[in-house]
């Protein structure tokens, strides 16, 4: 005798929100810590929304729901940064820079509400050859225009313009970037 197990919406979101947080804890706690690069690709690939080819992220960068997360072409993710893709989507380009401990946050709190419940958030995307510095902070529905740059430190609000510099808390334009962006990255440390 067979049995069929019929499961509601609910518990079958639920499901998918243990799974994810399983997956998340096994890269976040073992695989993004160990000196494998191909390892560490490997797993991304599968976890991931999108790796794209040529992309490298080294070790101790958290990743809190992969599947939401979607990296371009030669991508340099460099350690210790937060990919916030719990609920909305995080979107890099092509030959995207990102940090040491950059920040990206798609989810956080509203000030307002009454009991502390109501979350606020939106997607993130970051265009082509743009370059995001130390512990640079991307806050909740920004989008980082072509070529931009955020400094070192920045926190940024709203969303930046194409081939603009922005710098502070909260981040405002310091300069604009000059010249062209058509290189291509490709940073491979060892051990990294």
């Amino acid at each position: 005798m067979q049995t069929t197990t019929i499961h509601s919406r609910s518990e079958v979101r639920f499901l998918r929100l243990h799974a994810g947080s399983c997956l998340s804890f096994f890269y976040n706690r073992l695989i993004g810590r160990f000196p494998s690069r191909i390892l560490r690709r490997l797993y991304l690939e599968k976890y991931l929304g999108a790796y794209g080819r040529g992309s490298k992220v080294q070790m101790d960068v958290r990743f809190l729901n992969g599947r939401k997360v979607f990296l371009g072409e030669r991508n340099i993710i460099n350690f210790g940064c937060l990919f916030d893709g719990r609920q909305f989507t995080i979107r890099t380009g092509k030959d995207v820079s990102i940090g040491p401990e950059a920040t990206l946050l798609t989810l956080g709190h509203d000030p307002h509400s009454d009991d502390f419940s109501r979350g606020i958030g939106g997607d993130i995307t970051i265009g082509d050859h743009a370059w995001i510095a130390y512990r640079a902070i991307i806050l909740p529905g920004v989008s980082i225009g072509e070529g931009a740059v955020v400094a070192a430190g920045a926190v940024v609000t709203r969303d930046v313009k194409p081939f603009t510099i922005v710098g502070g808390s909260p981040a405002r334009e310091i300069g604009k970037r000059r010249g062209t962006t058509d290189y291509k990255l490709s940073y491979d440390p060892f051990l990294l």
